[in-house]
């Protein structure tokens, strides 16, 4: 068969996402703007594949794959790009799948990342939670946040992946990134020792486990700036995801400590776009305001997605907004828009009221100064009118 490189390459070239290499059937599949999409590949047989793919392996993952039958790794194609691949078994027959990782690193102005990004990466401390199923986009909304912090602040930064992805060099910060089973043995183990490492902003590759999701939040607490990502749909369930892992004994604790110490949550999710020039992002933002904190605290998180939804003036959107403003600016089909929405009802509903009617008001539209003398709001009321409260409708 062809080299396994040699199917990479193409996939750049046509501008997929994805590779997928199917041995028992001798095929091969390029994901293209969110589509999988057959090539030709004149067939080849589970040892022709795993004999190309050997060659691009180490010995050590070789034969971690022969005793586990999974492996995650990273590759780089010399002048092409550099990918992140799986190894995994289906039926008996040797199975592979790359996703593509670019060089370079979009900037958040670049990816259109919704404002409130900047906040949460000029914050000292806290945890910043990137969330979406997979495939949307987590690793490249990442990279660009923390490349944004590499570019404009004197700190360390590390980072634990598997495997990792995104390559940083060190621009005005210092970064350093480790990848499970090569530099470290499991994400809790490089969470133990990171704090003596003197991090200013540490980023965890996924948070798939209580001992992590502990860790990740002690590191929040102990005056870190701490990225994670989640495999959850929205803001909302990101909350419960985290706090529901716990044991009931301690999950009055984590609600406390996640409500001192969460920034905000980004989930996002990828549409494909109507001029079939790639996918578009929508996102939901939930910033850990007061209220929000108070509701976490109280168990109420059922309550969160209410103040999302009118939280435009704290940079707040919920993901049905999001795509209607998709939509709105003809980026996107109402189709294809409708059918990443977590409600349907509530998308069609929006999308009927228009993008003004959930779009935070003008700073200079908030208040309307008085012409009228008697109506001039003064310390304690309106003048001439000392026991009347200060623009108060009769």
């Amino acid at each position: 068969m062809q080299s396994v490189e040699f199917f990479l390459e193409m996939c750049v070239k046509v501008g997929g996402s994805d590779v997928h290499f199917k041995t028992d059937t001798g095929k091969v599949y390029i994901r293209v703007n969110g589509d999988l999409r057959p090539v030709e590949a004149n067939g080849f047989t589970d040892a022709e594949f795993r004999s190309e793919l050997y060659k691009i392996l180490q010995t050590s993952q070789i034969a971690k794959f022969e005793n586990d039958l999974e492996l995650d790794f990273a590759i780089e194609v010399q002048g092409v790009s550099r990918f992140r691949g799986n190894c995994y078994q289906q039926r008996g027959h040797m199975q592979a799948a790359f996703r593509v990782i670019p060089y370079e690193i979009l900037t958040m102005e670049d990816l259109k990342l919704p404002p409130a990004c900047l906040d949460f990466v000029t914050r000292p401390r806290g945890l910043v939670l990137v969330t979406g199923p997979a495939g949307s986009g987590k690793s490249t909304s990442l990279a660009a946040m923390l490349d944004h912090i590499n570019r404009n602040q004197k700190v360390h930064i590390m980072t634990v992946e598997d495997p990792v992805e995104f390559v940083h060099d060190d621009k005005m910060a210092l970064i350093n990134q480790r990848e499970l089973e090569v530099d470290t043995l499991t994400f809790a183990n490089a969470l133990k020792y990171v704090l003596r490492q003197d991090p200013d902003v540490i980023l965890v590759g996924e948070m798939r486990d209580l001992e992590t999701i502990h860790l990740a939040i002690t590191a929040a607490e102990t005056g870190h700036l701490v990225f994670a990502t989640l495999h959850t749909v929205d803001a909302v369930q990101t909350v419960d995801r985290i706090v529901d892992v716990f044991p009931m004994h301690q999950q009055q604790q984590i609600r406390m400590q996640l409500s001192v110490n969460l920034i905000g949550v980004l989930s996002q999710t990828l549409v494909k776009r109507k001029d079939g020039r790639g996918r578009a992002a929508a996102h939901e933002v939930l910033v850990a305001t007061s209220a929000v904190r108070n509701l976490i605290r109280e168990n109420k998180s059922y309550q969160i997605n209410s103040l999302i939804q009118t939280g435009a003036r704290m940079k707040m959107t919920t993901l049905d907004q999001s795509l209607v403003t998709l939509v709105e600016k003809g980026l996107v089909t109402v189709e294809d828009a409708r059918a990443r929405a977590k409600d349907p009802g509530e998308f069609d509903r929006l999308l009927a009221l228009g993008e003004d009617s959930f779009a935070a008001p003008a700073m200079n539209n908030v208040a309307t100064r008085p012409t009228n003398v008697n109506q001039t709001p003064i310390a304690g009321g309106v003048r001439g009118q000392p026991n009347r409260p200060a623009f108060r409708r009769e």
